[in-house]
């Protein structure tokens, strides 16, 4: 059960760091579950390093969206050079 959490918080966590950054990001939905999963990690990383407990709840969910909108703009950046 544990893994389908996973991959839900993943995809709402993605989903509303899309709609929160500007821009146009062309990915698929399993793209953006995986930068909602990874999001959620580089969140919870810097949650640790802030020195808050962010495993689960609503401080989680801001976490992982902070994290995947992090990932986005190093996403931007290299999608960016390779086009230029």
């Amino acid at each position: 059960m544990s893994f389908i959490w996973m991959i839900i918080v993943g995809l709402v966590a993605g989903l509303l760091a899309r709609a929160i950054k500007p821009g146009s990001d062309p990915m698929g939905w399993i793209m953006t579950i995986i930068l909602g999963i990874v999001g959620a990690m580089l969140g919870g990383f810097v949650a640790g390093l802030v020195g808050i407990n962010a495993d689960g709840g609503f401080t989680g969910l801001i976490f992982s969206v902070i994290g995947a909108i992090i990932l986005l703009f190093i996403y931007e950046m290299i999608m960016s050079r390779r086009r230029v």
